[in-house]
């Protein structure tokens, strides 16, 4: 892998380049692990005792695609899997790269497999390759011209070629765990190589645990923003630099949500929202109601979503939820943001505490099931609006029962196509207000049976 150009520098798993070429590099770049031994988290994935890991240690290394969100350690896995393999590592950028380029990395792979020697070709946010791009890589992933390591933050089964997906295993990287970023972290201070231990360096625990948590589980941003955290921090009369959780607080900033409107974190979010809301959890609900805000989500698309709630998981359990959600929609709508987390916060702590029922869900899935088979079931004649002296002739609206001439306004008829005659798609829950619907609708029943003759 020596002198082969890449996004790590010119030998990824050297120290050289971190801590001797580039000694002004960032600290996540000359902290990034040079051997498995020091890749810190992702153990279901890569740890000891794996099959990837026996794999890549027998120098086995099949085509992966590494999933995981920013500063989990897909390009430093890339690299260390690239190493164990004694594979020519080639390394593009999607971002940058095009077919052209994927050409002349394939060309060297061929050339290099005349002698016996494979490539490792290393794609970095791979889902930013459009299908074209990669249907370029797919033949030579195919016939072995080159393993294929890609890294994307994204849900490869929407991003990537399914035929490329099929030649290539998935696997998945998660945010760092509290545990492994504190890791990371008293390495940094202590190694005098790369990191700080060179330093009289002096970090609050207060503030280690205020690193930790504000850092999203990303190792980039972790080491970096100690980074800046010590450089900014005065160091007192004996050279001592003491960093406290107000220089944390203050190298970061406004630390970014991770959260991307057209990505994974998008569906997340909005799934755990609506779950929350639908288990009746209001304190969850509104958790992740600001997780979403927070982050710059559209105010409307969690209107929308309110609304749907109210009918499909409260419906008439409680109808005053569907007047609730469609205020919160048009009061957002007319405010703005940021006011307009008020409504919105007020409609999701209304819905969250309502009574639940999906019996409105329930009657049209039942219903549409139906329709499906009877598509072309024809409208009883007494149904049928007789309009025309030709309809009268052919017997439309002949025997129909008008309701209010009945008792209760409730008359026993044949309302449904001859075919579906007695079938039954609305069935109230018990809860909230509902309730008194099933009890009404029981009670229309009784009075049709007690008729008799349904007069």
């Amino acid at each position: 892998m020596a002198g082969q150009s890449s996004l790590f520098g010119a030998d990824p798993v050297s120290s050289a380049d971190a801590s001797g070429a580039y000694p002004h590099a960032p600290l996540a770049t000359r902290m990034r692990p040079r051997t498995f031994d020091e890749f810190v988290g992702q153990h279901r994935a890569i740890g000891a005792g794996t099959v990837l890991r026996r794999a890549v240690d027998a120098g086995e290394v099949p085509s992966l695609i590494l999933w995981g969100p920013p500063g989990s350690g897909k390009t430093t896995l890339a690299a260390l899997i690239a190493g164990t393999s004694n594979a020519t590592f080639e390394a593009v950028s999607a971002t940058s790269a095009g077919v052209a380029d994927l050409r002349k990395v394939v060309e060297r792979a061929r050339e290099r497999l005349r002698t016996g020697r494979r490539t490792v070709l290393f794609i970095d946010e791979i889902h930013r390759f459009n299908k074209g791009q990669q249907d370029a890589v797919l033949p030579h992933v195919e016939n072995a011209t080159v393993t294929l390591l890609g890294a994307t933050t994204e849900n490869p089964s929407f991003e990537v070629n399914a035929a490329l997906l099929s030649r290539s295993r998935v696997i998945r990287l998660e945010a760092l765990e509290a545990e492994d970023l504190r890791n990371l972290i008293n390495r940094a201070l202590t190694d005098a190589e790369r990191g700080l231990g060179g330093q009289q360096v002096v970090v609050d625990p207060d503030a280690i645990d205020r690193l930790v948590t504000l850092c999203g589980g990303d190792a980039r941003i972790a080491l970096n923003s100690l980074e800046l955290a010590v450089q900014a921090a005065v160091a007192d009369g004996s050279g001592v630099v003491r960093v406290t959780a107000a220089d944390i607080e203050g190298a970061l900033q406004n630390p970014a949500l991770l959260y991307d409107r057209a990505g994974d974190q998008h569906y997340w979010l909005i799934s755990a929202f609506i779950k929350s809301v639908r288990g009746s959890d209001p304190d969850a609900a509104v958790y992740w109601l600001a997780r979403m805000l927070e982050a710059g989500e559209d105010p409307l698309f969690v209107a929308r979503r309110l609304v749907i709630l109210a009918a499909e998981d409260i419906g008439l359990a409680d109808p005053q939820a569907l007047s609730v959600a469609v205020a919160a929609q048009q009061a957002a709508h007319f405010i703005g943001m940021p006011e307009g987390f008020l409504p919105l916060t007020e409609a999701t702590l209304y819905l969250a505490a309502a009574p639940k029922s999906n019996s409105v869900l329930r009657a049209y899935v039942a219903a549409s099931a139906d329709v499906a088979q009877t598509l072309h079931q024809p409208v009883p004649l007494h149904l049928r609006n007789a309009v025309t002296g030709l309809g009268r002739a052919m017997g439309y609206g002949t025997g129909y029962r008008y309701a209010h001439d009945h008792e209760g306004g409730v008359v026993e008829q044949q309302h449904l196509p001859e075919s579906l005659s007695g079938k039954t798609y609305y069935d109230p829950s018990t809860h909230g207000a509902e309730a008194q619907v099933a009890q009404r609708l029981e009670s229309n029943r009784e009075a049709i049976a007690r008729r008799g003759d349904g007069s």
